[in-house]
């Protein structure tokens, strides 16, 4: 499933890269490894080689708003993570990439072409015994251009409210989350008033979508999974979690792995949705 065969003179780039090349050609010369985790603290224990750490609180969200980095502080990000606007980013992070996915989304959103995630991420680089250094390497100062938002990639909550009933809505929670019976996992503190989801929405938690090593299920068996719920290509479809990291992961999935040419991440998600005065909820399994 992960197609690696790039020409280097080729902008685009593997969605997809294996641990195996990693490992090769993690340091070359336009290359960039971006670690982003759950766990920021991860990072200084220990890392790829090369690789540079991005914390998803303080570094790829504004710091006054909810919101994500605007123009100015997306280029302050990329330049000074000495990223250039031809360096191919290959991302990666713990809990099977969940934050690693939302940079990816971001970096997607802000018009970053050669970007690739690491399959399984931490999980699967440390199943393939691979070695973590503690060094940080240095960096060089980049100039990376101002770039403009592409709405294509996110779904705003107006956006979504007018969506019901038309696109569809992939709600990737756990079902404790779906039902409501639970207002985030167990140790997330980012929460929403009320409990629930999105009428009209399916559940396919996130999870579903990859392996016990954190890498992804293949493409056939991903296209079961989804085609089997309803989640079809042939209309828009909306992914949405709790705060934007796991839709990543699965926006990521359709959009990337399956080929989905309308789907978008709804990063305020439910923290958003469930708090809103007069935005419609559903509870239970039922849709």
């Amino acid at each position: 499933m992960v197609k690696e065969t790039m020409d280097v003179a080729d902008r685009q780039a593997p969605a997809l890269v294996s641990t195996a090349w990693v490992a090769e050609h993690g340091r070359d010369r336009g290359v960039r490894l971006v670690e982003v985790d759950v766990d920021p603290t991860l990072y200084q224990v220990g890392h790829i080689a090369g690789a540079h750490g991005w914390n998803w609180t303080t570094d790829l969200q504004d710091q006054v708003r909810r919101d994500i980095l605007d123009p100015s502080d997306f280029t302050e990000l990329m330049s000074a993570a000495g990223i250039h606007k031809d360096d191919h980013v290959v991302l990666y992070g713990d809990a099977s990439n969940w934050f690693a996915a939302y940079a990816y989304w971001l970096l997607t959103l802000y018009g970053h072409r050669r970007l690739s995630l690491m399959d399984g991420g931490r999980q699967g680089w440390e199943a393939d015994g691979r070695p973590y250094t503690a060094e940080v390497a240095a960096v060089t100062r980049s100039a990376y251009p101002m770039a403009e938002q592409d709405p294509s990639v996110r779904a705003l909550q107006p956006e979504v409210l007018a969506a019901l009933g038309k696109a569809a809505l992939v709600d990737v929670r756990s079902e404790k989350e779906f039902t409501g019976e639970v207002l985030a996992p167990p140790g997330l503190s980012e929460t929403a008033q009320r409990g629930g989801h999105i009428p009209g929405a399916v559940n396919i938690p996130w999870s579903q979508a990859c392996g016990p090593d954190g890498r992804f299920k293949p493409e056939a068996e991903l296209r079961r999974l989804y085609g089997s719920r309803g989640i079809a290509s042939d209309r828009p479809v909306i992914a949405y979690c709790r705060i934007g990291e796991r839709s990543a992961h699965t926006w990521f999935v359709l959009r990337e792995l399956l080929g989905y040419t309308d789907v978008k991440s709804y990063d305020g998600s439910w923290t958003e949705w469930g708090s809103m005065v007069g935005t419609p909820v559903r509870r239970g399994l039922d849709s």
